[in-house]
């Protein structure tokens, strides 16, 4: 049998390209220091997949900063305001991801949503009606010639027309379909090219085939890759599919001309099914997700072995008909165990990231599958906590609900805060320099006692709430700079978690999270933000959030169990944040909130399971956080970079007191969707992109406020960035929240 990865890490081991990448940025390095580091680490990577025993390696997978980025460039789908920068091909790349401000000009980068259901994000292409579709370097096949001059044949890897016209935002009267032609032929053109290379695999990554499909959308499909299946003649094409199966067109994958057909196996609930039912097209190889490229638990074999034996009884010979693989990327998982040497090794044992995932699939297809079904996997140790489990099956119904009902608590919360029209905040987190992140180290280190690393955080705490008072922002946050990660920081003072050294993991562009590990039942130890939310409340008359992040966020910003089901695991956690919560409203904190940041990123992809696989839970959850609290304590929560217009009322469910939304990027979108649902929560759509370094203008928020006040009642407005500053520099946050501030004065004015 083979073996296939669909894509790999490309941060790099330790970071690197993330730390020559913001060098590039500050202007400290050069373009050419960039694209040989980008060269060594392609390098490694198929060397290491190569001496893994992959058979199937791409190329082309790698991205300075993102592959729906770099197909956008590819096929020159440059907006004519990068164009008019008249920058050089890197920087009007880079503009087109980070936005721009300079000598040349001032314009915001492209809007950023969330990957499918994972935490990474992709730039969303912008296409209008007079731009012309051709191609803009040959990316690709530059790859694809390095790896052969390496003596590596790899497989081509590309984003493909469905997925990326799908996705893309359409600025003009022209539709997904109006492209349709141009970008089938644009990609049958780069078929040829690489056959022409000698390349023997071109692999197309389909992934918007996991959600639902109307027939246009089938149409839309089947029209596209008609020019690129009849343009291949040496070369086989490989379409990929992964994050769920693909039941609404797999019978007609199978009567096209493609020659391999990758399925996800973890995910995709019916992909066997689908494949029992319809069986292969004529001569089709199967390209089985089997290894989860997910999740960071070692993979269980058996499974593996249970579906070869049920391929089989289909009449498919799996020695030539099929070849193992990843469910998806392994982008979204860490680079290696071996770099990880604080955790002990009988929890070691139990995990697997993406160096171990290719091991994981070597053996799969070297030892007897047979006798995988008798593997033995270690125990795990600790991870059942009786007094947890209890007080989880303890939960009523009326746990659920806050009392009184919305309408009431606005009016005495008004009374009660007595705020200015458009009040004004920020969503937690101040910007963390070098010596916070080097103060944090020492303390972890022992270099520092606890008395000194005190002394050192509330400073900062004085000084940042001496900056708010002086920019004028009506509500005060503390900075949060004793949290390295919104959500391992609240790990860590929990129990049930593990944590890693070196687990990054790509979210976007330079941006690297790591991960927690949920090993065990989650229970809180004892208080985690009350000292400091008491001391900064201590420190300013103006109203202080207290900060926390909410369960569904904290769970989908882990790497999750897969022994317990998500619905216990969130109770788990919301009880836990809810201890948090009544602490904080029992010292004073009577503004808090609870960030669920990642609320929407795990609804399944298919409508049809939204409820009862997730939001049936989910939501129920964040109401147990809040519910006991007052009715004068106001809660907040704050989500970003994701659709969530299709899921209004399900977020106004949450029956939180103000809602602060991630909306710059995405030309305030959602706010249609809030004035369609009669939405009752207070609103703070962002009013300025925090991922770009751009500071916006006074007239550009000022803009922005009127057309959130044509869908919203002004009454319900807040003033906000649109997610945390602890990226940003300095001198750009303090700079943009001044216009920030000086655009509610003129908005109150008006």
């Amino acid at each position: 049998m083979k073996t296939s990865v669909i894509g790999f890490p490309r941060i790099g081991r330790n970071r690197e390209l993330k730390i020559v990448l913001e060098k590039y940025f500050r202007g400290e390095t050069d373009i050419r220091q960039v694209e040989n580091l980008a060269a060594q680490l392609r390098e490694q990577n198929w060397k290491l997949q190569q001496q893994s025993g992959i058979d199937w390696i791409s190329s082309n997978d790698f991205s300075l900063y993102d592959n729906m980025l770099d197909v956008a460039y590819l096929f020159h789908v440059i907006p004519e305001r990068y164009l008019d920068l008249k920058l050089s091909d890197p920087d009007t790349y880079f503009a087109m991801a980070r936005g721009y401000q300079g000598k040349a000009g001032n314009v915001k980068a492209l809007a950023m949503k969330k990957w499918f259901h994972t935490n990474y994000h992709y730039m969303v292409p912008e296409l209008d009606d007079e731009m012309e579709i051709r191609r803009n370097g040959d990316k690709p096949l530059e790859e694809y010639r390095q790896a052969k001059r390496l003596g590596i044949e790899t497989k081509v890897v590309l984003i493909g027309p469905f997925t990326f016209l799908k996705l893309a935002h359409y600025t003009g009267k022209k539709t997904a379909r109006d492209f349709a032609p141009v970008f089938a032929e644009a990609y049958a053109e780069l078929v040829r090219d690489l056959q022409a290379e000698g390349g023997k695999v071109i692999q197309f990554d389909e992934p918007y085939l996991s959600f639902d499909l109307t027939n246009q959308d089938k149409q839309l499909f089947i029209d596209l890759y008609g020019p690129i299946l009849a343009a291949k003649t040496s070369a086989k094409v490989l379409l990929q599919t992964y994050f769920g199966d693909v039941r609404d067109i797999y019978a007609e994958l199978i009567k096209m001309d493609f020659d391999a057909l990758g399925l996800d196996f973890v995910e995709g609930k019916q992909s066997l099914k689908l494949v029992q039912t319809f069986g292969l097209g004529k001569q089709q190889v199967l390209v089985a997700g089997v290894v989860n490229g997910r999740n960071i638990w070692r993979h269980n074999s058996a499974k593996t072995a249970d579906l070869l034996e049920a391929l089989k009884q289909c009449g498919i010979d799996t020695e030539s008909r099929v070849v193992l693989g990843t469910s998806c990327s392994l982008l979204h998982v860490p680079y290696t165990v071996a770099n990880e040497n604080r955790i002990p090794q009988e929890y070691k044992v139990h995990f697997s990231f993406a160096e171990e995932k290719l091991n994981e699939l070597t053996r799969l297809k070297t030892n007897p599958l047979s006798e995988s079904k008798t593997e033995e996997y270690p125990v795990r140790p600790d991870c059942i906590n009786p007094s947890v489990r209890e007080r989880v099956e303890a939960i009523r119904p009326e746990d659920y609900q806050r009392f009184p009902d919305f309408r009431t608590r606005e009016k005495i919360q008004k009374d009660a805060w007595n705020l200015p029209l458009f009040p004004t905040t920020t969503i937690g987190s101040f910007p963390q320099t070098a010596d916070v992140r080097r103060v944090r180290k020492e303390y972890r280190t022992g270099k520092i006692s606890h008395a000194q690393y005190l002394d050192y955080m509330k400073e900062k705490i004085k000084a940042c709430i001496a900056l708010q008072e002086e920019i004028g922002l009506d509500v005060l946050v503390h900075g949060e700079f004793e949290r390295n990660d919104m959500v391992e920081y609240f790990g860590q003072h929990l129990d049930g978690f593990l944590f890693t050294e070196n687990g990054w993991v790509q979210s976007y562009g330079t941006r690297c999270v790591k991960p927690p590990i949920i090993w065990g039942d989650v229970s809180r130890k004892a208080p985690i933000t009350v000292e400091w939310s008491e001391f900064a409340k201590s420190c300013s008359k103006h109203p202080m959030k207290g900060m926390l992040t909410g369960p569904v966020t904290i769970l989908n910003w882990s790497f999750p169990r897969e022994d317990l089901p998500r619905e216990m695991c969130v109770k788990q956690i919301a009880l836990a944040i809810r201890d948090e919560v009544l602490d904080l409203e029992a010292h004073g904190i009577c503004m808090i909130q609870i960030d669920e940041a990642a609320l929407r990123e795990k609804l399944p992809l298919r409508k049809s399971d939204w409820k009862e696989e997730y939001l049936d839970w989910a939501i129920p959850a964040f109401r147990l956080v809040h519910s006991g609290v007052k009715p004068t304590t106001q809660i907040h929560t704050h989500m970003c970079y994701s659709e969530f217009g299709d899921m209004i009322p399900e977020i106004d469910a949450m029956d939180a007191d103000v809602i602060s939304f991630e909306a710059s990027r995405s030309d305030l979108q959602i706010l249609d969707a809030l004035k369609a649902n009669d939405f009752k929560t207070q609103v703070g759509p962002g009013v300025y992109d925090i991922h770009s370094p751009r500071v916006p203008s006074v007239e550009e928020i000022v803009e922005t406020v009127h057309k959130i006040r044509a869908r919203i009642p002004d009454y319900k407005i807040w003033i906000n960035p649109d997610c945390g500053l602890k990226t940003r520099g300095e001198k750009e946050t303090v700079a943009s929240l001044q216009n920030l501030v000086a655009a509610a004065r003129v908005l109150r004015k008006v």
